[in-house]
């Protein structure tokens, strides 16, 4: 009935949270103009910007990470929405869920968002965090592999 109200919540704050920390990478960005000084700054290790060796590290910024988020997020969201709106159980004017015309469903209803939507949700996060993980593993192994060809 409103499963997708979870989801829709997590990418809400996660688009706020993704566009704070690209506030503060772009200022990172200024203080390191191009990625050659990066990595010097990096190696000589003169740098106390830990989110900077992070993502020369890493080869991917926590804003990109949270834009893959987000946008999974957001693809789960959409396709929830049009799927209540095909079967009815969303229209176009207010209360806008139609569980809501009846107290009845209402139970229900909240039922589905705190099982189901919590579900989606995290299972969405947990497989984000995996692909985060293996992603930064592969980035860091050509890392490795780079710098021993220099």
């Amino acid at each position: 009935m409103a499963c997708f109200l979870v989801p829709l919540g997590e990418v809400i704050i996660t688009s706020a949270v993704q566009k704070v920390v690209e506030k503060k990478e772009r200022k990172v960005e200024k203080t390191v103009e191009s990625q050659e000084n990066a990595e010097k700054v990096w190696l000589s290790g003169n740098n106390n910007e830990a989110d900077t060796r992070k993502a020369l590290q890493t080869g991917f910024s926590w804003s990109q990470k949270l834009s893959w988020l987000n946008r999974m997020l957001w693809g789960g969201v959409i396709l929830l929405a049009f799927e209540h709106l095909w079967h009815g159980e969303i229209v176009p004017w207010p209360p806008f869920l139609t569980a809501m015309n009846n107290p009845a469903d209402i139970g229900p209803m909240l039922h589905e968002i705190a099982t189901i939507g919590t579900g989606m949700a995290l299972f969405i996060t947990i497989v984000w965090t995996v692909m985060v993980m293996i992603a930064d593993e592969k980035s860091k192994t050509a890392l490795k592999a780079a710098k021993a060809h220099i």
